[in-house]
């Protein structure tokens, strides 16, 4: 039969499910996987929606992964991609070394997407020869730190992820060191760390506010949206007592209330920078290992304003902490 027909078939076999014959199971299938770790973030589904349109445009078919409470875990998600054959992995999320390591052994060609993990770099490391596609995080915390203090703001905390989240590390490190500078490194101490929910950023905030902090840095507009509630909930007004700066720029940021101030991920870019690399790989073609890290946009709405000096705060220290 011919290549095409050929090709046809097999791309069958492994959307269905089935297994391949013995003397075919070396040959790879033109399928990619694409890992989410979430999809109630919208940020996952926009960066899947950009790489998997370009990646049927170039003959693959994507196989979306998405973690999901009850499902399989990333870990079952590789092996059942190793079962099938893929031709390559694109990762919108974390692994653990095991499995990275997994699939560097097999040879299977993989773009870190947005998955940055920290390591050492050294010979032994089996991260160190994929490919990666970033978003500039510490150049998002001083474009916001930045806005922020031009408001008059001196109080500003940052609300990341979980602690072992590369990207919110980042942010932290940059945080940090803009922290130090200015207003004796008061706002160092000013970090809080949240799973990315809205509830998450929402209990988060509302302790970074009894710290007396009138602005604030989240590293994600789910995040920023439960600060928001946050504030509400304590009879504060955004942006009047507390400005508020997001990041992802998601669908819908400019018809919230108020409209967020966020960071904008340049989405298309990026999806097809990772496209781009993993094909690279797939055919052959020299590609960097190095981590390519995009520009990120300030958008300025309406959740950011200059500080209200009447309605500034210190911390609030509680009662029963005070007792002897």
């Amino acid at each position: 039969m011919s290549d095409a027909t050929r090709q046809a078939v097999l791309t069958a076999v492994d959307v269905l499910g089935y297994e391949r014959p013995t003397q075919l199971r070396g040959v790879r299938a033109r399928l990619v996987g694409l890992v989410l770790p979430e999809l109630q973030n919208p940020i996952f589904p926009a960066l899947a929606e950009v790489a998997g349109g370009a990646l049927v445009q170039l003959g693959y078919t994507p196989v979306l992964c998405t973690r999901t409470a009850g499902g399989l875990t990333e870990a079952e998600y590789v092996a059942m991609l190793l079962d099938q054959h893929v031709s390559g992995v694109i990762f919108c999320g974390g692994l653990s070394a095991e499995e990275y390591a997994a699939l560097l052994r097999r040879g299977v060609p993989v773009v870190l997407l947005n998955a940055a993990v920290a390591h050492n770099g050294g010979a032994g490391d089996p991260t160190a020869g994929f490919p990666q596609v970033s978003t500039d995080d510490a150049a998002a915390v001083q474009q916001a730190y930045a806005h922020l203090t031009a408001l008059g703001h001196t109080r500003i905390g940052l609300l990341v992820g979980p602690a072992d989240h590369s990207p919110s590390r980042r942010k932290v490190a940059a945080f940090t060191r803009l922290a130090a500078r200015s207003q004796g490194g008061d706002n160092a101490r000013c970090i809080g760390h949240a799973l990315f929910s809205f509830e998450g950023g929402q209990a988060t905030a509302t302790e970074l506010y009894d710290q007396g902090v009138t602005a604030l840095i989240c590293g994600s507009d789910v995040l920023a949206l439960g600060a928001v509630r946050a504030a509400r909930r304590r009879g504060l007004a955004v942006p009047q007592d507390i400005s508020v700066v997001g990041y992802d720029d998601s669908a819908f940021m400019n018809y919230t209330d108020p409209p967020l101030t966020t960071l904008r991920q340049p989405i298309e870019a990026m999806s097809r920078a990772a496209v781009t690399l993993l094909v690279n790989q797939i055919t052959g073609v020299t590609s960097t290992a190095k981590e390519l890290l995009h520009e990120p946009e300030l958008v300025v709405r309406n959740s950011t304003a200059p500080l209200n000096r009447q309605s500034q705060r210190g911390p609030v220290h509680s009662p029963l902490r005070a007792l002897p």
